[in-house]
């Protein structure tokens, strides 16, 4: 039986201690149309520095780097053909971290030679001190952000909290 003293110490430590994740390990989105969002992927993401570590027409296809792994799964056969519904329950878009603005503007040209949809040509945002972004979509319309913060981003300010900035306003790109 624990002694009134330790469980004291026991409980003091589990309140004031608190897990620090080390990242996201990955993200999985299913493809309306798997072909032509693997042929999409297959160019984007080694172009973000991932590297192919699956490519199976029924597993998906799979990408790791960055701390993080990406990957591409096949539609049930009911969901065949349909596309991602921006604002319906669920994943709002993803985003990517750069290391400079200047990726976000390599990046930003390299997308267009892929065709996609451009949402928002870079620019800088308020969500933090030199948020810095560029937001496309893929062939089934999920929405792809790749954006630099430079420092501590958020942490850099008094407040250390995000400063909103909704609507974001397409660029019309």
């Amino acid at each position: 039986m624990l002694r009134r003293c330790c469980l004291r110490r026991l409980l003091r430590v589990n309140l004031e201690t608190q897990m620090e994740i080390n990242g996201i390990a990955h993200i999985q989105i299913t493809a309306g149309n798997f072909a032509r969002s693997r042929e999409f992927y297959r160019k984007l993401l080694p172009f973000l520095g991932l590297k192919q570590v699956m490519d199976d027409a029924t597993g998906g296809f799979y990408c790791v780097g960055g701390r993080t792994g990406f990957l591409v799964s096949p539609p049930a056969a009911e969901y065949e053909g349909e596309r991602f519904v921006q604002r319906r329950v669920g994943l709002h878009h993803v985003c990517f971290r750069a290391r400079s603005r200047e990726d976000i503007d390599e990046a930003y040209r390299f997308v267009r030679t892929l065709g996609a949809p451009i949402i928002r040509a870079p620019q800088e945002d308020g969500w933090a001190p030199g948020y810095y972004s560029v937001l496309f979509e893929d062939p089934d319309g999920v929405r792809l952000e790749l954006n630099y913060v430079p420092g501590k981003g958020l942490f850099d300010t008094a407040e250390q909290k995000v400063n909103p900035v909704e609507p974001r306003q397409p660029s019309g790109q």
